[in-house]
């Protein structure tokens, strides 16, 4: 006999604490490459489930990018019901797993949790993995019905997350969706720019089997610009959405660049995260540098110190220009590179690479920077201190200050409308000067988060499915600016 569960009062809601998120401890996680969050346990998740208000108006909806039913999915998992649960979630969102773990839910959902009025917000992101995690172990029962046919194609250029999720979404609408990679597996920057213990790559893996299982074709080694054109890929499919990213590297443009020991952040995290470099036999190697120098404060300069540290470094600094407050980086990402013992230089900027003899790295040379008024970013502009170059002793530099578009798909594909920044212009609903593609993520707005470029590939895929159906879409394309997301 079962006895019936009473539910809680908002008064005695509220008086529940945010439960923590076990992690490993930092002395061991900073020499191991495992998974630092070690997710909720079942009870940690029913117990935080209990804190949401189910409030009369979802604010946290409208502060989720790929609009999740947050308060639906949490409910059936307070209610026991975890099918139902993983159901909804899947519903939604077609990479719950790592949005559960890489999405800065603190600046979106919530950020405008009612609950965070006073205390703490729900910790929608814990609750999110826990129930992607569930469905993943438990796929029997949550395969989706399959859509009829709708005799219509579409093509992806990239399976980054703005491509994955807009593969899931229009195969649920019946169309036909292959996706063209260029790397020989397909995540984009889950597998090659965020390192194993933040995403694991067997999680990104699962999320792309099941996708694959649905129905959605994956053509790797495939480079649109290269292997085949966009206009090609116009004459072989009825609709195309190109998801590229923002991938080359941005650099300091200082003196000794060139040297050896200078790393971009894209190349040494690819290396070390795609190709396996952090094993010594690997076919494609990385130094492990024993005092190593990050520049940049955004979550990628984060990945990449403490990658370093991973592989051995005694000593990992970052290198940013400005103070602590005016870090772009998650605020855990910084919290978790302090425990594992991360240096941090702020209000310092790179003048110099300084090289020996044989052309390697030795040291940076920095000057320290004082912050003046707000720039167009809203932090303080850094403004050179005048008589205060010093020299950091490493042997090794990363540079993380942002990544650009790269020309190779748009460069060969005329009519193709982009802006002075060589990002792809497109209306408010995805379409491109050319009619039937589509772009979305890194390539229209500038380098920002997983999230975001998800939430580019939902809009993109709905307003795909209605060209393809036939139904209206706005006449008036309307440029969408790109929100690069500093890291400098």
């Amino acid at each position: 006999m079962t006895t019936e569960r009473v539910p809680l009062t908002a008064k005695e809601r509220m008086a529940l604490d945010r439960v923590a998120m076990p992690e490993q401890k930092a002395a061991l996680r900073a020499v191991n490459f495992r998974e630092v969050n070690l997710g909720l346990t079942e009870q940690l998740a029913m117990l935080e489930a209990e804190r949401c208000l189910q409030c009369p108006k979802p604010y946290c909806i409208d502060g989720c990018p790929v609009r999740v039913n947050i308060p639906r999915f949490i409910k059936l998992l307070r209610d026991g019901d975890l099918p139902g649960a993983a159901a909804q979630l899947l519903d939604d969102n077609a990479l719950p797993c790592v949005t559960g773990r890489v999405c800065p839910q603190e600046s979106q959902c919530e950020l405008v949790c009612l609950r965070g009025k006073k205390g703490r917000s729900v910790a929608i992101g814990h609750l999110e993995r826990f129930v992607a995690d569930w469905a993943q172990d438990h796929p029997d029962g949550l395969a989706p019905a399959k859509p009829a046919a709708s005799g219509r194609s579409v093509a992806i250029v990239g399976s980054g997350p703005a491509g994955l999720t807009a593969a899931g979404e229009l195969v649920k609408r019946g169309h036909q969706v292959t996706i063209f990679e260029a790397f020989h597996a397909a995540g984009g920057v889950l597998v090659y720019g965020i390192p194993e213990f933040r995403l694991p790559k067997d999680i990104v893996q699962a999320e792309v089997d099941r996708l694959v299982a649905a129905g959605v074709r994956i053509e790797p080694n495939a480079i649109i610009g290269k292997t085949y054109t966009l206009p090609e890929l116009q004459e072989q499919f009825d609709a195309v959405f190109v998801a590229v990213g923002a991938g080359l590297p941005v650099f300091m443009d200082v003196p000794g660049e060139n040297l050896k020991g200078v790393y971009s952040a894209n190349e040494y995290l690819t290396r070390v995260n795609l190709m396996g470099a952090w094993d010594p036999d690997a076919d494609t190697p990385v130094l492990h540098g024993q005092r190593v120098v990050v520049v940049g404060g955004g979550n990628v300069a984060m990945d990449a110190v403490r990658t370093a540290r991973r592989l051995g470094a005694a000593q990992a600094t970052i290198v940013y220009r400005r103070g602590r407050e005016e870090l772009p980086a998650r605020a855990e990402e910084v919290h978790h590179a302090e425990q594992e013992g991360v240096r941090f230089a702020f209000q310092v900027a790179p003048v110099e690479v300084v090289g020996d003899e044989d052309r390697w790295v030795v040291g940076l040379r920095c000057v320290r920077m004082e912050l003046g008024e707000p720039d167009d970013s809203g932090r303080r502009r850094p403004i050179p201190v005048a008589g205060s170059e010093f020299v950091i002793d490493c042997d090794m530099v990363v540079v993380a200050i942002g990544t650009r578009s790269n020309p190779l798909l748009t460069a060969t594909a005329p009519g193709l409308e982009i802006n002075q920044r060589g990002y792809i212009v497109t209306d408010d609903r995805g379409m491109t000067s050319l009619d039937g593609v589509f772009a979305g993520g890194d390539i229209v707005r500038g380098a920002a988060t997983v999230i975001l470029a998800m939430g580019d590939g939902k809009r993109a895929a709905s307003a795909i499915d209605a060209y393809l159906r036939g139904e209206q879409l706005p006449e008036t394309p309307a440029a969408v600016p790109a929100e690069v997301h500093a890291t400098a």
